[in-house]
């Protein structure tokens, strides 16, 4: 017969927990509503517990849970439960996410409980975009006219992105910011992205030529930067844009591609670190530049086209 030990779960009960069992396996076990949205794979930090007493009859912080520790700075008395087991009576620890407020901090309510709710680190493509020549219209035309020219122009740039398996994550002013490889590698997420680049250009062209210019006597550039690294997905909970947000340096970094695009004269910028990511390179030199937060020069290649004229 296997050996068992007694643990109390502050606010549940006294669970008895098999040798060989995790806390969080004893738990459930128990009936208690022990939350673990990443399965138990110390993947997230929701099935945490604090210990009260007892510590010394706990095992030691494994390698997965190192892991995820220098990650998130957590007290020496707060221990993931899904990878902790007992070794003797005494233990007495209570679950840290416990009702329903706390619950809908990591899932949407009535929804699943996906990794991309509750935070995950992926390696994507971060595609970033700016109008050019907005503000000469803005000047020049009423109201009405402007609401509906950015409502076309946004559209023409949802339907770029959404048909190459993106999503835009944040519109702010005249520009957007769009994130690819939710559910695909990051080769894939790259290639997706450069093809919604390249599209857009084509897209914003046909547009100029067949209606911006005849009724309106104007034509829009656009400045876009793609860049791929490792982001922190994950939802907010704020109820804004479905809550989804990504971030991380890779993201200031796409940012900053796109702002370099007037600098140097070329509509579309991808670093040296995307394009080798793309199965077949497009033709283009490429060069370093410096960007602001990174120490060494960032290599980029101008895969675009030069701006016609002055903003």
């Amino acid at each position: 017969m296997k050996k068992s030990f007694m643990i109390e779960l502050v606010g549940d009960g006294m669970v008895n927990i098999i040798n060989g069992q995790t806390i969080l396996e004893a738990s459930l076990a128990a009936g208690v509503p022990h939350y673990h949205a990443c399965g138990g794979k110390a993947q997230c930090s929701t099935c945490r517990i604090l210990v009260h007493e007892g510590a010394e009859h706990l095992t030691p912080v494994n390698e997965k849970e190192e892991a995820l520790r220098k990650r998130i700075a957590f007290p020496e008395n707060v221990r993931l439960a899904c990878q902790t087991y007992v070794t003797g009576e005494g233990a007495k620890v209570h679950r840290m996410i416990r009702d329903e407020v706390d619950i809908r901090f990591y899932i949407k309510e009535c929804s699943f409980a996906d990794l991309a709710y509750i935070g995950e680190e992926k390696e994507m493509a971060l595609f970033f975009l700016d109008i050019r020549d907005f503000t000469p219209f803005v000047e020049s035309y009423l109201p009405f006219d402007v609401i509906h020219i950015m409502r076309r122009l946004f559209a023409l740039f949802r339907t770029a992105i959404e048909s190459n398996n993106g999503r835009i994550i944040e519109t702010a002013g005249d520009g957007f910011y769009a994130v690819f490889g939710f559910e695909t590698t990051v080769d894939t997420a790259v290639q997706n992205a450069f093809d919604a680049g390249r599209q857009i250009a084509r897209e914003i062209n046909h547009f100029n030529d067949s209606y911006m210019h005849k009724n309106f006597r104007h034509r829009f550039q656009v400045g876009m930067g793609l860049h791929a690294g490792n982001v922190i997905m994950g939802n907010i909970g704020i109820g804004v844009n479905n809550n989804l947000t990504v971030t991380g340096f890779p993201v200031n970094v796409a940012a900053r591609l796109q702002a370099a695009t007037k600098e140097l004269n070329n509509n579309f910028l991808v670093s040296g670190v995307a394009l080798e990511k793309l199965a077949e390179k497009p033709e283009a030199t490429g060069l370093r530049i410096p960007v602001k937060g990174v120490k060494e020069e960032l290599l980029v290649y101008p895969v675009g086209k030069p701006y016609s004229g002055a903003e």
